[in-house]
């Protein structure tokens, strides 16, 4: 079965095809670094490093470019045209007492920091807006020498009565979109939708560049058409960014470089869903958003306790991306739940590839591997169906802990735990080459405590002491730990 993802540009499932295969450029919308990455922008960048992830393990090499929207992006969101208000990093900026690029590489670093928790893959391409203005510049000039812009003074707006196409992303019609709520429209704009391409900055506007047009700076959606551009060329084979910016960013974005380039912008356009609380859109306008590192640290009112980002990661997985995920202190127990077992039957499988007998791979274990290949790439190749790839995995883990207590060859484990790196580590990134030492309890620091309450066990029924060896075992019951007696000694387990 080929690859297929959901086209958001008409709205069907369609095979992929690159544009130069095996080559792919993909670019996401990155963040407006002035706060603290939350559980939203997790299930963004969690969703789109596992297509990531699943078209490198198909063979494709991929270049994936991520911005870093640092000048531009406003405050006043009216109709979802951020039109309006104050650049969001010099509002920060001012709160803080700091200069602008200050708050720009302390959320950079802070973001980053976060993703790297949650196993997210870095792009090969980070680019920031600020660093990228002759080129935006450029377009606009383009732009306005083809018809496509206007200039009125120091400003300069896109005219999108001149793109006939205008609306075919969120299907929205040009004609629909006047009369509206908004009653702070520039009277310099000809059409109530047109959009900044350049913006007059005040004299104490810190963020601001000479061009043709006066000192200012560019409008928001400009920045990542020029940059997707740069580094991945006039078309890209993948887009793709959060279903709130559909429109108007992601619109604006297709009409300013079809109109520049006279070429299709995007082959396929992906959008992931949002987290919600209590049904709403969890998001820093709102208020209602859960840092990841709070997440983290269980340091936050909604919060039970801390969550391993491993867990994180596999409560975002649990749903597809493109549907929206609500945020619950059950869901994230479920998940840590899975994590957990999913660690325990890779240590388990990985200490019998050490000390199981050598043989090769047996016919049933090659069998149950094989139709979980199948079973897992049927559900990717279906628009990255991981909640379907994540039930593929978790029925290995099942299959895994039953050949265990059988008795394994050191082939078997070894082709075990390669199946495990493969699907639920390359892909999935829920499973790590290497755990670390896990102070707080499990890992390797586990393993030591456990062989010595095993020998405690032993020493009682040796000692006809069956009171505190059955005491022994119920009690790691009580924990999650299952202890299994067999011809070679006494293994452990968490269920």
């Amino acid at each position: 079965m080929a690859l297929h993802v959901f086209n958001t540009l008409g709205r069907e499932r369609q095979e992929f095809k690159p544009l130069n295969p095996p080559k792919v450029g993909m670019y996401v919308c990155g963040p407006t670094v002035y706060g603290h990455a939350h559980l939203g922008h997790g299930k963004s960048y969690v969703s789109f490093d596992v297509i990531l992830r699943y078209l490198r393990h198909l063979g494709y090499d991929v270049t994936y470019v991520q911005n870093i929207t640092d000048v531009g992006h406003l405050t006043e969101d009216t109709q979802g045209m951020a039109d309006e208000g104050e650049d969001k990093i010099i509002r920060e900026a001012r709160r803080r007492g700091l200069h602008p690029m200050a708050v720009v590489e302390a959320f950079k670093q802070s973001y980053l920091e976060d993703m790297d928790r949650l196993n997210v893959k870095r792009p090969d391409v980070m680019p920031h807006a600020a660093a990228h203005i002759p080129e935006q510049i450029e377009m606009i000039e383009k732009l306005i020498a083809n018809g496509h812009a206007y200039a009125v003074g120091s400003k300069v707006f896109f005219d999108i009565s001149s793109f006939a196409e205008y609306g075919k992303l969120s299907n929205r019609r040009v004609e629909d979109m006047s009369g509206g709520a908004r009653v702070d429209v520039d009277p310099d704009k000809r059409h109530e939708g047109d959009f900044y391409l350049w913006r007059p900055a005040a004299p104490e506007h810190i963020l601001q560049w000479s061009s043709p047009w006066g000192r200012g700076y560019p409008g928001w959606h400009l920045e990542c058409s020029v940059m997707s551009g740069k580094y991945l060329g006039e078309t890209l084979d993948i887009h793709g960014g959060g279903l709130e910016n559909q429109f108007p960013h992601h619109e604006c974005e297709i009409a300013q470089s079809e109109a520049a380039n006279g070429c299709p912008f995007v082959r396929y356009w992906l959008h992931n869903g949002m987290v919600t609380v209590d049904g709403t859109k969890m998001g820093k306008s709102l208020g209602n958003f859960i840092t990841l590192k709070e997440l983290f640290s269980g340091e936050h009112a909604r919060l039970d306790r801390a969550y391993d980002p491993l867990a994180v990661r596999q409560f975002i997985l649990n749903s597809h991306y493109r549907g929206p995920v609500d945020f619950s202190n059950e869901a994230l127990g479920a998940a840590e739940s899975g994590s957990r077992r999913l660690r325990e039957a890779v240590l388990a499988v990985r200490e019998a590839a050490k000390t199981a007998p050598d043989g090769d791979v047996s016919e049933g274990i090659r069998t149950a591997l094989d139709r979980t290949r199948e079973r897992f790439e049927e559900a990717m190749n279906d628009d990255f169906n991981t909640a379907a790839a994540l039930s593929a995995v978790f029925e290995l883990v099942k299959q895994t802990n039953t050949a265990l207590t059988s008795g394994v060859t050191k082939g078997d484990a070894v082709a075990i735990d390669e199946t495990f790196r493969a699907l639920g580590g390359d892909v999935l990134g829920l499973v790590l080459d290497k755990y670390p030492e896990e102070g707080a309890g499990g890992g390797e620091l586990l393993t030591p405590v456990m062989q010595l309450l095993i020998d405690m066990r032993a020493e009682a029924r040796k000692a006809k002491n069956f009171e505190l060896a059955d005491q022994i075992r119920d009690r790691l019951t009580e924990a999650g730990v299952t202890l299994e007696d067999k011809a070679g000694g006494t293994t452990w387990r968490r269920v």
